[in-house]
Parts: structure tokens; sequence; C-alpha cells
């Protein structure tokens, strides 16, 4: 077994005097491919920014733990050339005229662009690879304005892998796109979980989760629900608990789609 990546135990997090995480408990393994499905409001991006050290533990006890790989202080640059992540809010904040390759240039900085940064020909090279295994070697030199949500989306992709981290953290990667670019999504993110990296997937979508991950988390009022191996866990009666519908869960290809509601 892999060494814990994630290793939360009894870690509440609250602000302005509500819980939005409620003593979680989660171990997440380095090269893991896990999905954490919940409906809005469930606390998974709270997870999410506790687990990029954004949020910490409220009041933690003797029974608290709030590690990642192993270590209980992290400085946040260091964090990233471990975990990768793209947000919907990260994207937002790239809604600017700067190219697709400065925007995968400046994972190296943590930045918004590139600014004063200096660019070393490895920076460059990484960069260029890292667009041609994603397949946006022509986005290079468009900018952020001028593309889709879905390229940009994959453009964001090749900034978090460009540390090469062990694992990519996803938060509602196909919030917003159509058929076409859920499909691009779906391909690119199998490819990168075949490549090695550990997938952590965050969504409300079932159909997001593809045939590579092989354990499925749930959240419910900042809570872990249930967790365990995907096709244990993504049954009628569990799906149907958790989004207060009834529903029937069918598989296709790998994938899981709930109908009937």
């Amino acid at each position: 077994m892999s060494s814990p990546l994630i290793e939360f135990q009894n870690v509440t997090v609250a602000r302005d005097g509500r819980r939005l995480l409620d003593a979680v408990s989660l171990t997440i393994r380095e090269g893991e491919h896990a999905a954490i499905l919940g409906p809005n409001g469930a606390g998974k991006t709270s997870l999410v920014r506790a687990i990029m050290r954004e949020y910490y533990p409220s009041s933690p006890g003797p029974e608290t733990i709030f590690r990642f790989r192993g270590r209980d202080r992290w400085d946040a640059f260091d964090l990233r050339s471990h975990i990768g992540i793209v947000s919907g809010d990260l994207q937002q904040t790239f809604t600017r005229p700067i190219s697709g390759r400065e925007v995968v240039l400046s994972g190296f900085f943590a930045s918004i662009g590139l600014f004063t940064h200096a660019v070393t020909p490895d920076m460059e090279e990484r960069a260029d690879r890292i667009l041609a295994f994603l397949g946006i070697t022509h986005l290079a030199d468009r900018p952020m304005t001028a593309i889709s949500s879905g390229e940009a989306r994959r453009l964001l992709i090749g900034r978090a892998l460009v540390h090469d981290p062990e694992t990519l953290l996803l938060d509602e990667p196909a919030a917003s796109l159509d058929l076409h670019a859920l499909h691009i999504l779906r391909k690119t993110l199998r490819k990168i979980a075949r490549s090695g990296t550990g997938i952590i997937l965050v969504t409300h979508n079932l159909h997001d989760i593809i045939p590579e991950i092989s354990r499925v988390i749930l959240m419910r009022d900042g809570t872990i629900w249930r967790d365990g191996p995907k096709p244990e866990i993504l049954t009628d009666e569990a799906i149907g608990g958790l989004f207060a519908v009834p529903v029937h869960v069918v598989e296709a290809g790998g994938y899981y789609y709930a109908t009937g509601y």
C-alpha cells in the first residue's frame, strides 16, 4: 500500500458560526483514484480548501489529525509540487488576455500570468511537453478570452501538472461544459490517470466519475456519509438517499448514470 497523501481525523471547520466540515475522518493514499460525490452544500468545496490548507481545523483537540504526506505543517507553494488543483474559481481568475502557454507556465510561480517572473528554458520545455501530452499545443498562442470553457479547463489542467504532482485534485471540472467538451475532458482525465498521476475528482454528478476511479466518498451535511469501492457505493439506495430522490443507477462502459428521478 502507498503512504497516505491526505490524513484527516476528527477535522471540524467552522466559519461565521456555521460548521462547514463536521468531524471529518478521511485518508486518501498517494496515487489513488477517488471521487468525492455529494449535493450542492454538502461540504465538498470546504473539504478541498482544507486539503489545500486554505481552511484549518477549528478548535482542534487531541484526537484531531490534519496531515498531508505525514506532515502537520506545509508551505502552500511546496504543497503544489505534490498536488495540483483545478477549480471553477481558478478559471474565473484566468479570464484575461493571456496566452495558453503563459497559463501553463504560470503554474511554476503560482501566479495569474507571468508578470516579471523569469521563465527558464527547462520550464518552456516542460510546458510544451504538457501541451503536447494534453493535445492542446494549438492553444499555446491563443488568449484565454478567445477560447471555450472546455479548452480553458484543459489549459488549467496543464498548469496544475507543471510540477509533475503525484495527484491532481479537480473541483467540479465538468461544470458548464457541453457534451463535446465533456467527452474531451473525460478522455484527458483518463489519460492522466493511466499515466500514474492520482486523481481526486470532486463532483455532484455521477457521470463525471471516470472508469479508472475505484473509490467513491459520499458527502452530506459536512460529513463523510459513506466511503468504499465504487460498485458498493453507487447503488440505488445510497445515491437516492444522498440526493433525497428515488433513482435507478445504471452502469454503461465503465460510467455510472442516475435515471428515473
